[in-house]
């Protein structure tokens, strides 16, 4: 599972990677460098234009028919996200491209966890593939926007650390990923797979990441 990543990419380079306009809420992003389960979380979606458009999701998916709205699940395996009744009306009618620019596992050792922080060689920004959801109260006050983010097998860069990895999309998979016009899970999760590990990168961090209270790019600094 993927339960904290990063994303400190300056707005404009971000704006640039997902053909957003620089002016589209620019004052509610900041850079991150722990994003935690129940956090607001940004994310990427056509607007009613079809112009790709930010979005502010709590990380934690919760389905619009669910009784309350109690922390939903943040991860849904690849292999069975169609076939579940929490994530399949999602699937097929609200996706969406989760921003990050790197992303956090733990490596069980015989006394402790290690924290890995994984990236893109470049440095470069990416998207999770993810789904979201709208869930409204019975008083009919403002809805709850959630998300969760697929995850798949392990490539060999994120392997030796763990089993699982989130699903990064390839770029040009942004646009038939979140198309409103296909809601056919069979046209759209062969677009889920692990991603190229030649082009990622992995690196020791210290336990200071282990706290999900703790921010700051001292969660970056590498393993002594």
């Amino acid at each position: 599972m993927c339960g904290r990543y990063t994303l400190a990419t300056p707005w404009q380079r971000l704006a640039e990677k997902f053909g957003m306009r620089v002016a589209d809420v620019p004052e509610l992003f900041a850079h991150r460098y722990n994003i935690a389960p129940s956090q607001s979380v940004l994310a990427v979606g056509p607007d009613r234009t079809g112009h790709p458009a930010p979005a502010f999701f709590k990380w934690g998916l919760v389905p619009a028919w669910a009784s309350d709205a109690k922390h939903g699940p943040i991860n849904a395996r690849a292999e069975t996200v169609a076939s579940r009744s929490t994530f399949a009306d999602a699937l097929r009618h609200r996706r969406c491209l989760i921003v990050a620019d790197g992303f956090y596992e733990w490596q069980k050792l015989k006394r402790a966890k290690q924290p890995w922080h994984f990236r893109m060689k470049d440095g470069s920004p990416f998207a999770f593939a993810g789904i979201w959801e709208a869930w409204r109260p019975a008083d009919g006050g403002k809805p709850l926007l959630t998300c969760a983010m697929l995850t798949v097998p392990a490539n060999d860069t994120v392997k030796p650390v763990h089993n699982r990895m989130p699903a990064i999309l390839s770029a040009q998979d942004y646009a038939p990923w979140t198309s409103r016009e296909n809601d056919d899970p069979d046209e759209v999760l062969p677009l889920v797979r692990p991603y190229e590990a030649r082009e990622m990168t992995a690196t020791a961090v210290g336990p200071f990441v282990n706290d999900a209270r703790h921010e700051g790019e001292e969660c970056l600094a590498a393993a002594i």
